[in-house]
């Protein structure tokens, strides 16, 4: 039986850049095709208003990255954050990625800044600080990929820290059974992580995207992951 999943698209991936792995819309499905191919992908480009009529389009949503911050004053901010709640509130599936991890704690009462140790970027370990019976197979430490310079510094009352990472303390939480928070890119490639490293080398420092771009040697653990979010939505 096929489970209708909503894309939340809250940005678009450069036309110069789509040759690698195209758009958002073709990274998430490729990322769960094998691992869940009842999942149907619905898309809605909400960072030009384009929203589901109502929360009951779909049985899982999973809102992207951005090049936006979750504390911008923009009107398609705002909405979005009232129909995370309302995806709270209505007991629906909710999977925050990078600024999706962040409107998650934003809209349900946290905070989101910049970080203090600047942009993380190319793989990162995560250790996991709870253990939950979705985590199959279960490692307690893995490697994914970030890109990301704000956080969020303070999680929404009643979430559960998931895992950590030594730069970004918050790095994966849930608030009650059915919403999850990940700061990691588990949908991005090496090959793309690398590309906006190199096209973000001013912004970002040339020593840390050096660094970045030498980490891609570690093996990371997408695959593995996108089995959890596949378990914690069942």
């Amino acid at each position: 039986m096929a489970v209708k999943v909503g894309l939340l698209e809250c940005d678009h991936v450069r036309e110069e850049l789509r040759h690698i792995a195209g758009d958002y819309r073709d990274m998430f499905p490729a990322l769960f095709s094998n691992v869940a191919p009842e999942w149907e992908f619905h898309f809605y480009d909400v960072c030009n208003g384009h929203f589901p009529v109502s929360v009951e389009e779909c049985d899982i949503y999973i809102c992207t990255g951005s090049k936006s911050s979750v504390y911008d004053q923009e009107d398609w901010i705002t909405r979005l954050k009232n129909f995370v709640v309302d995806i709270y509130q209505s007991q629906k599936t909710f999977i925050g990625v990078c600024f999706g991890h962040q409107m998650l704690g934003e809209a349900l009462g946290g905070k989101v800044e910049k970080s203090s140790v600047g942009w993380c970027v190319g793989v990162h370990r995560f250790q996991l600080t709870a253990r939950e019976s979705w985590m199959q197979p279960f490692t307690d430490a893995f490697n994914l990929l970030m890109m990301c310079q704000d956080q969020v510094v303070q999680l929404p009352p009643d979430a559960t820290l998931m895992a950590e990472t030594p730069d970004c303390p918050h790095a994966m939480f849930r608030v009650g059974e059915r919403m999850l928070g990940i700061q990691a890119h588990p949908e991005f490639s090496k090959k793309y992580d690398q590309a906006l490293m190199e096209l973000r080398v001013e912004r970002i420092g040339e020593k840390k995207v050096e660094l970045g771009i030498a980490s891609l040697e570690l093996p990371t653990q997408e695959i593995m992951f996108a089995h959890w979010i596949k378990n914690f939505s069942s």
